[in-house]
């Protein structure tokens, strides 16, 4: 696996850049906001939702091979595709963790096309254990570098999962994740 120094920073567009600029401050949502978060490969931007309004924006870092769906276990991919969260919790190296519902069930039709057409070799596992996480203590540079350093989690800074953290139902919150 590289290491965070060596690997390669992402190189942000401009449209991406004012995206990040344009949602600054605390993000507040409505009593009775529906949340649902987007993050988008390409411009490694991780976005906040209420209803259909962007009210929200965060740098965040994906899996080494960054491009793609996940085609199985230990290709270092982010998975695409709209999920759930399965559940939450303080975690002791990544500040906190946010299980994502992979696989899902379109995750598993996908998985299953690609093993009957060849292009997952034979006796990999999907894989699972996806989540968005922040970093260890001291280490949001990671994030602010624009590094793709995980095993196909989303990483955020620990500041920016804090302030998602208290708005994700389990089995309600939905994510998509785009290429």
């Amino acid at each position: 696996a590289q290491s965070m120094e060596q690997a390669r920073p992402q190189q942000v567009s401009s449209g991406a850049e004012e995206r990040l600029q344009r949602t600054t401050g605390p993000l507040v949502v409505p009593e009775r906001g529906e949340v649902r978060f987007r993050v988008d490969k390409s411009d490694r931007i991780f976005e906040v939702y209420v209803a259909d309004s962007l009210v929200k924006t965060y740098p965040c870092v994906l899996g080494e091979v960054p491009v793609g769906d996940k085609f199985h276990q230990g290709d270092r991919k982010t998975p695409e595709g709209t999920f759930l969260f399965r559940s939450k919790r303080v975690h002791p190296r990544w500040h906190k963790f946010i299980w994502v519902d992979y696989p899902n069930a379109e995750s598993q039709r996908r998985y299953a096309a690609r093993m009957a057409e060849g292009s997952i070799p034979a006796g990999k596992d999907i894989g699972g254990e996806i989540g968005i996480h922040g970093v260890p203590e001291g280490m949001d540079h990671w994030i602010d570098a624009g590094v793709d350093w995980t095993w196909g989690c989303i990483a955020l800074r620990n500041a920016d999962v804090d302030e998602i953290y208290p708005h994700i139902e389990p089995m309600k919150t939905e994510l998509e994740i785009v290429p």
